[in-house]
C-alpha cells in the first residue's frame, strides 16, 4: 500500500505523520525492556511539546535472538490481535541485557546517547535526538537493518484519498479499491535494505522467488496460481543479511518490497498500532529454527503419507466402479498406491459440507473403507470445507444453535457465491468448534484417516463473530481456527504424530498443521514453474511440507508431456498427489491421448512407465525422506529448500527458483520444457548424478544444460553424505534399517573423519569414514546391510561393517 508520491510528497488526501526525533529513551522496570518516546517534530523548548502528536514504542525480547518492537500513536484505539507467540517467560534470562549510554535515573537525556537491547547476538540501539534512529545489528556489530528518517509513520486518509488496497470484492477489504474503506488510518515502518539484499518469504506467492521490487498484501484469496494473490499468505520474510522480520498482526498487511521506497521494506497495517518482530540468524535455516520455535513447529506426519496420493478429481462423475478401476488399474499397472482421497462429490450436490455420504453412490461406505484398508492397503483421505449449503442437514442444526456466522442484524449471513444458501461456521464460538470436531471424528469412526480442508479464503467483512473479534481480523485468521479443529479432530482420534490435512488456505500457524498444497494451477509448463516458485517461498516461511496437484488442476487435459514432466517433480518432494479438475489423473489416460495423437512412446516413457518409475524411486529413498521430515518439528527446516536455504553464500544460487534440494542431500531440477532441455546450476562441491553415476567436482559453481528423456530428471548427490535406501521397497511405511543399501558420497570428506546418518528416528546409525585402502561402512547395532560408494555395485556387510 503506496502512501507516498514519489520520494518527496505524500499522496493526495493523505496526511501523514513521522517520528521525527527520539525524546525520551528509558529501561523498563524489568531491566528487560526498552521504551522509547518519539515526537513527531524535533523539540526545542517545553512550548514545542504543546500539539505535538508522539509515538510509544516498547522493545523487549519474547525469546532469544528475537526483538519485538510495538508502536503506538494512540494507545485507546482499537487493537488488532496479533498472533500467538511462545514466548520465553522463565525469570532471569541471562540471553537478554540492555545499558544506557547517557545520564539519569531510567532516561537517558543528552542528544546522541542510546539505549540498547540484546538477545541471542541481536541487538537494537535507540539513538536519542533527530533524525529518528532504530537500529538492529549483529553479533559483531555490523547494521542488519534500521528505522531510519521518515520511517515510523501513522497516515490519516480522507475518503477521497489516491491509497488503493487491494480491490477483492465481496469477500475483501474494498469495492473500489479505496482503503479508506478498511480504515482512515493506517500505522506504517519501513526497514532499510542494504546494497544487494535480497528478501524472501510471505507464503505461498507465485510470482519470482526473490521478492524485491513486488508489492504483496497479506490477504488469502482464491485467486488461482497465475496471479498475485495466495492462498496462504504469511507475513512473515527473511533476507540475504541474516534476519527475519514478523508483522504480528492477523489482518491485512500491505509490504512494499523495495517497490515504494527502494531502499526499504515498507509494511503498513490498519490502525493506531504497528507489531514486529526481528529475528537473528545469521542463517536463513537459523532464522527458521527461531521463527518456528516464536510461532510453532510443524507437527510430525505418518510415514504413509509420503507414498502416492490419487484422487477422484473434482468435478468429475464417480462411483465405487470407478474408484475400484483406479485402485485396481494402479496395482495391476505395478505402480504402487499409498493413499485414495475422494473429492467432493462423495457428498450429494448442494449440501456441501454436511457429511454424509452420496447414498446413490456410497451405499455401504463403512464396508468400502474397510475393504480398501484390509485388501488393498491403502488408507483414505475426504474432502470437506467449512462452508454450510442450506439444504444439507448440518444448515438447520448450525442455525439452530447459534453455531453460523451472523450479519449485524442478528441473521445468518448467507451467499450463494458456492453453495446455493450457505452459511460458515463460527469457530470463534467453542460450542460450534467442538460440533464441527465432531462431525470430522464420525467421518473418520467410517474409516477416513486423513482430510482435505479445503478453502477457508472466502471469509466476510460485515459479519459479527461470537468472541467479538474485529471484523477485518478474521479474514485471514479464520482458516487457522478451520484447520486447527480438523486436525485436533484428527490428533484426538489416532495420536499425535498420526495426524494429516491437505489444507489449501493458512496464515502464520498453519506450519503446525501440515500438509499444505498449492492451490488450483494450470496444466501447462508455466503452471508447473509457479507452483514451483510458490512452495519455495512457502517453505521459506516456516512450512515444513508442501505439495500440489501432479499434472496441474485447471483444464480440460494435460498435453502428456506436461503430465509426465509433474510426475518426475511432484515425487522428488515431500508429499505426491496426483489430482484435477474435470479429468481424472491416472497415467494411463495419457498414454491414450499420446496415441490419439499419434505419439509411440518409447520403452519407459510412456506415463505409465514414468508414474512407475518415480514412485518406486521415492519408495526406495523412504529412509532418507522420513528421517529429513522430522527436521520440520525439530528445527523447523523444511523438507524441500530453496538454493537460498542450502547455499546462502552463493550469490548465483540465492534467486534460483527452477530448482530445489529435497533435504539436505539432493539437488532437483525439474524440467520444464516438451523437448526435455533444461538449464540448472550445480554449486560448489562434488556432485554424483544419480541416474548416471557421473561425478563432477565444481569450484566456483557450474552451469550446465542437457536434453532429458521423461524416465530421468537431473537430480544430483551431494557430496559428505550417506544415503539410506532401499530398492523395490514398498509400501513406504516400512522398518527403515532392514535390509538396507546405503550409498556412500565421501569425495572431499578428510581420511578419519566420519559421517554419520540416522534412521527412523535415530533409532538406526550408519556411519561411513574414510581409511586406508577405501572406506568402512558400520551399522549402529551390527545389522546386515548393504553398501557402495556413490551409484557403484554394492557390497554385502559382515558383521555390521562393509569396507568398500
Amino acid at each position: 500500500m503506496k502512501f507516498t508520491n514519489g520520494y518527496w510528497m505524500i499522496r493526495d488526501g493523505v496526511d501523514a505523520l513521522y517520528a521525527r526525533e527520539a525524546y525520551e529513551l528509558g529501561i523498563g522496570a524489568d531491566g528487560e525492556s526498552l521504551n522509547v518516546l518519539a515526537t513527531t517534530s524535533k523539540v526545542r523548548g517545553r512550548y514545542d511539546t504543546l500539539n505535538l502528536p508522539t509515538f510509544n514504542v516498547d522493545v523487549t525480547s519474547p525469546a532469544e535472538g528475537v526483538i519485538r518492537v510495538v508502536a503506538q500513536h494512540w494507545q485507546g484505539a482499537t487493537e488488532y490481535p496479533g498472533f500467538p507467540l511462545n514466548a520465553d517467560e522463565t525469570a532471569g534470562r541471562d540471553y537478554v541485557s540492555v545499558k544506557a549510554d547517557g545520564e539519569g535515573d531510567g532516561e537517558v537525556g543528552v542528544d546522541g546517547a542510546t539505549v540498547e537491547l540484546t538477545t541471542g547476538g541481536l541487538t537494537a540501539r535507540v539513538t536519542k535526538g533527530s533524525p529518528w534512529s532504530l537500529e538492529f545489528l549483529d553479533a559483531e556489530g555490523k547494521t542488519l537493518t534500521e528505522s531510519a528518517g521518515k520511517s515510523l509513520a501513522r497516515f490519516k486518509l480522507n475518503p477521497m484519498s489516491a491509497v488503493s488496497a487491494q480491490p477483492v470484492g465481496e469477500f475483501g477489504v474494498s469495492m473500489d479499491g479505496s482503503a479508506y474503506d478498511e480504515s482512515d488510518v493506517f500505522s506504517a515502518i519501513q526497514l532499510h535494505l542494504g546494497v544487494g539484499e535480497e528478501v524472501f518469504g510471505f507464503g505461498e506467492r507465485f510470482g519470482a522467488y526473490v521478492k524485491n521490487g513486488q508489492v504483496i498484501d497479506i490477504w488469502n484469496e482464491d485467486g488461482g496460481t497465475a496471479s498475485e494473490q495466495g492462498y496462504k499468505d504469511i507475513p512473515f520474510y527473511m533476507t540475504s543479511r541474516g534476519y527475519g522480520v514478523l508483522v504480528n498482526n492477523r489482518g491485512h498487511v500491505s509490504f512494499e518490497v523495495g517497490s515504494e521506497n527502494t531502499e526499504a521494506v515498507q509494511f503498513s497495517v490498519p490502525g493506531e498500532t504497528i507489531d514486529f518482530c526481528v529475528i537473528y540468524g545469521p542463517t536463513p535455516k537459523q532464522i527458521l529454527e527461531r521463527y518456528t520455535a516464536l510461532v510453532g513447529r510443524p507437527a510430525n506426519v505418518p510415514a504413509w503419507t509420503y507414498g502416492l496420493w490419487l484422487t477422484t478429481s473434482f468435478t468429475t462423475k464417480y462411483d465405487e466402479d470407478t474408484i475400484n478401476s483406479f485402485i485396481d488399474g494402479m496395482a495391476e499397472r505395478d505402480i504402487p498406491l499409498s493413499a485414495f482421497h475422494y473429492d467432493c462429490y462423495w457428498m450429494r450436490e448442494f449440501h456441501w459440507t454436511d457429511f454424509e455420504w452420496d447414498k446413490r453412490f456410497f451405499g455401504d461406505i463403512e464396508s468400502t473403507l474397510k475393504r480398501l484398508h484390509e485388501d488393498k492397503g491403502l488408507h483414505i483421505c475426504a474432502w470437506i470445507n467449512p462452508y454450510i449449503g442450506q439444504r444439507g442437514s448440518m444448515f438447520a442444526e448450525g442455525k439452530a444453535n447459534g453455531y453460523l456466522v451472523k450479519k449485524a442484524n442478528g441473521e445468518v449471513w448467507q451467499t450463494d457465491f458456492w453453495q446455493a444458501g450457505m452459511g460458515l461456521v463460527d469457530f470463534t464460538n467453542p460450542d460450534a468448534r467442538e460440533w464441527f470436531k465432531n462431525k470430522v471424528k464420525g467421518l473418520l469412526a467410517q474409516g477416513v484417516d486423513a482430510i482435505k480442508t479445503d478453502f477457508g479464503e472466502r471469509i466476510p467483512r460485515d459479519v459479527v463473530w461470537f468472541d467479538g473479534s474485529p471484523k477485518l481480523s478474521m479474514h485471514n485468521w479464520y482458516t487457522q481456527l478451520y484447520n486447527q479443529a480438523v486436525f485436533e479432530a484428527i490428533e484426538e482420534t489416532y495420536g499425535k504424530g498420526q495426524a494429516c490435512l491437505f489444507a489449501r488456505s493458512a496464515t502464520v500457524g498453519g506450519q503446525t498443521q501440515p500438509v499444505h498444497w498449492g492451490g488450483d494451477c494450470e496444466s501447462t509448463f508455466n503452471g508447473m514453474a509457479q507452483t514451483l516458485r510458490a512452495g519455495l517461498s512457502l517453505t521459506s516461511s516456516g512450512f515444513g511440507f508442501w505439495s500440489h496437484d501432479i499434472g496441474g488442476f485447471e483444464g480440460a487435459f494435460p498435453d502428456p508431456a506436461v503430465y509426465k514432466r509433474w510426475v518426475a517433480f511432484g515425487l522428488l518432494g515431500s508429499h505426491s498427489r496426483m489430482h484435477g479438475s474435470t479429468v481424472y489423473r491416472v497415467p494411463w489416460l495419457f498414454d491414450e491421448e499420446d496415441e490419439k495423437n499419434g505419439v509411440v512412446n518409447a520403452p519407459g516413457q510412456s506415463a505409465v512407465d514414468v508414474a512407475r518409475t518415480f514412485t518406486k524411486l521415492k519408495l526406495s529413498l523412504m529412509p532418507y525422506v522420513y528421517q529429513t521430515g522430522l527436521a520440520p518439528h525439530i528445527n523447523g527446516t523444511p523438507v524441500m529448500r530453496s538454493m537460498f536455504l542450502e547455499f546462502p553464500d552463493d550469490p548465483t544460487a540465492r534467486p534460483l527458483d527452477r530448482q530445489y534440494m529435497f533435504g539436505p542431500d539432493l539437488l532437483v531440477a525439474p524440467v520444464f520444457t516438451y523437448s526435455g532441455e533444461v538449464n540448472y546450476y550445480l554449486p560448489a562441491g562434488t556432485w554424483t548424478n544419480w541416474f548416471t553415476g557421473e561425478t563432477v567436482r565444481v569450484v566456483n559453481g557450474q552451469w550446465r544444460t542437457e536434453t532429458h528423456g521423461y524416465d530421468t530428471i537431473p537430480l544430483w548427490v551431494r557430496d559428505g553424505s550417506v544415503l539410506v535406501t532401499k530398492p523395490g521397497a514398498e509400501p513406504p511405511d516400512y522398518e527403515y534399517g532392514k535390509d538396507a543399501l546405503v550409498r556412500v558420497f565421501l569425495d572431499q570428506v578428510e581420511a578419519g573423519e566420519a559421517v554419520v546418518t540416522e534412521v527412523d528416528g535415530s533409532s538406526v546409525t550408519f556411519t561411513a569414514r574414510k581409511v586406508d585402502g577405501g572406506v568402512e561402512v558400520s551399522s549402529s547395532d551390527g545389522r546386515e546391510f548393504s553398501a557402495a560408494l556413490g551409484m557403484g555395485e554394492a557390497v554385502a556387510s559382515t558383521g555390521g561393517v562393509a569396507r568398500l
